[in-house]
């Protein structure tokens, strides 16, 4: 028997401690030909969708996909994406979450016989960050908005990859 992905499973439970906390979750996403988006809203391949109950209509959040209307500029259009283009789930207000690497081009559970199920993990591999690694990142030179200054006090929060 082929083990579960446990991804989808995190990501419910983040929308519902998001929800039940009064906090806005948010979803960053990898676009690719299987995601059904707003293209107009895409930038740099990822797209980063409100998915809170007042921003989303009828959202179904299964094992492969997340699936909901939204308007975009006033008008009504169909979400469709992939557990495995999911980059994150976050909390808008304060940034809390959890990240995922995206699995582009795979199935959520894809069919195995058992000699590939030991040979190749279903579940996204999460670890943490020591703040010394935080610290020590370094970026290409040149790139917007990567000035090294600390974060300014009030702004809106922002979720940073850190790859």
């Amino acid at each position: 028997m082929s083990e579960i992905s446990t991804k989808p499973y995190l990501l419910r439970a983040i929308y519902e401690w998001c929800t039940d906390s009064g906090y806005t979750p948010y979803l960053a996403v990898k676009v690719d030909a299987g995601t059904t988006v707003p293209m107009e809203y895409v930038k740099k391949g990822e797209i980063v969708l409100n998915i809170s109950f007042g921003a989303t209509s009828g959202l179904k959040m299964d094992n492969d996909s997340i699936r909901f209307h939204a308007r975009f500029g006033g008008v009504s259009r169909e979400i469709y994406i992939p557990v495995n283009n999911v980059m994150a789930i976050y909390a808008n207000e304060n940034g809390q979450g959890m990240a995922f690497e995206p699995q582009l081009g795979q199935q959520s559970v894809p069919e195995q016989d058992e000699a590939d199920a030991e040979a190749a993990p279903l579940a996204p591999v999460l670890s943490a960050v020591p703040p010394a690694a935080i610290d020590a990142k370094t970026e290409a030179p040149g790139t917007p908005g990567d000035d090294n200054d600390p974060p300014k006090k009030g702004g809106r929060p922002t979720l940073t990859r850190i790859k």
